[in-house]
């Protein structure tokens, strides 16, 4: 006669499975990905002038349930985004500033266009007729004639 046995499987550990990311953690990740120490962090952190102390920083990198921890606010990665690009590429000149998004274009009506100071793009005048150096020779008028070229012959030893 055959018993039947039940199992009852118990798992010998648990995972906790964390869903979303919070600004800590992508802080984590980021300092672990581009090999940075703390103070690299300051020192990027100061690029956007943004101070924040050692002790500070560190209480970003604690567990959730120590009793130091503190929350990455969003304001503190944006600086640090914002310092990190900087650090990498180096500052943005003058010229390559984007335009405020919150400004609205001007329009402005066709008599104040006279009195603007945009000025207008200078272009190269252009030849209509090519010079007389350039000029094909021309056979009767009709077509231009081709030139003859005369080969000298290399004579074989």
């Amino acid at each position: 006669m055959l018993r039947s046995i039940s199992l009852i499987c118990v798992p010998f550990f648990t995972l906790q499975i964390k869903n979303k990311m919070n600004n800590n953690d992508v802080l984590k990740k980021l300092r672990v990905a581009l090999e940075l120490r703390d103070d690299d962090i300051i020192e990027i952190l100061r690029l956007v002038k943004f101070e924040i102390s050692k002790s500070e920083l560190s209480a970003f990198f604690r567990k959730e349930d120590h009793p130091n921890y503190k929350d990455c606010g969003d304001q503190v990665l944006r600086y640090f985004l914002n310092g990190l690009i900087i650090y990498k590429r180096g500052p943005m000149h003058d010229k390559e500033k984007p335009q405020p998004i919150h400004s609205k274009p001007s329009f402005q009506k066709d008599s104040d266009k006279r009195h603007s100071n945009h000025t207008k793009p200078s272009y190269k005048k252009r030849d209509d007729k090519p010079s007389p150096d350039k000029q094909p020779e021309l056979n009767n008028g009709d077509k231009p004639m081709r030139r003859r070229v005369k080969i000298d012959s290399v004579d074989k030893p």
